[in-house]
């Protein structure tokens, strides 16, 4: 997903999560960190979560790919005349306005040139992850999904809530898979309220909180 080229060891979403968790041990310097995930990110930054849990200060969930998805509606476009923009632009947004082509045309479009497609094909064939028997991630959680998201849905995301025992979650309405672009005002305060929420959180971890993962 950028210009570091994926090597060949990296053939499924195992391998993938691996790679993820050794990066953490590297970089964190015995300090607890903060895991933000978005879509696939999100299935992996769970998953980090539930295998390092007195590592991570926070867990913030926005629009999950997760396995069990269901009821994932059709695309459709609430602001706009769903006539502006690329292919890309008209299924992937639900607000299309020319502010918002400004914005995929200035921060998601240029990094479609960047991705190893090679590499996203061999990590697709097994994108899911092995069965772990690790308890979910008991720590300060937020999700976010849009309830017009055609990409995963928003169904199975409110199924966390009954996961993991510190989360809150918000569907937002007018908002699709591109909910970070498209409800930003939103996202900023419902993150802003999990931050305060990790800063009082009492359990176990070892250090200090270093900053967003």
């Amino acid at each position: 997903m950028g210009r570091t080229t994926a090597p060949a060891t990296l053939r499924g979403a195992d391998d993938v999560l691996g790679a993820l968790l050794d990066f953490a041990d590297e970089v964190r310097s015995g300090t607890s960190y903060l895991l933000v995930g978005h879509s696939a990110g999100a299935y992996y930054a769970q998953a980090m979560a539930a295998r390092r849990p007195t590592q991570v200060a926070g867990l913030a969930l926005v629009c999950p790919l997760l396995p069990a998805l269901r009821d994932v509606p059709e695309h459709r476009v609430v602001t706009g005349s769903g006539e502006i923009g690329d292919e890309v632009f008209r299924s992937y947004f639900v607000v299309q306005t020319p502010e918002m082509l400004e914005r995929y045309e200035r921060l998601v479009a240029p990094a479609a040139a960047l991705v190893d497609q090679a590499a996203l094909e061999r990590i697709s064939e097994r994108w899911a992850l092995s069965p772990d028997d690790a308890p979910a991630y008991p720590g300060p959680t937020l999700v976010v999904a849009g309830r017009l998201d055609s990409t995963v849905g928003y169904a199975a995301a409110a199924d966390l809530v009954d996961r993991h025992p510190h989360a809150s979650l918000a569907v937002v309405d007018d908002a699709g898979h591109a909910l970070p672009h498209e409800q930003p005002a939103l996202l900023r305060a419902l993150v802003a309220e999990w931050l305060e929420r990790v800063e009082r959180a009492t359990w176990p971890r070892p250090g200090g909180l270093s900053g967003p993962g």
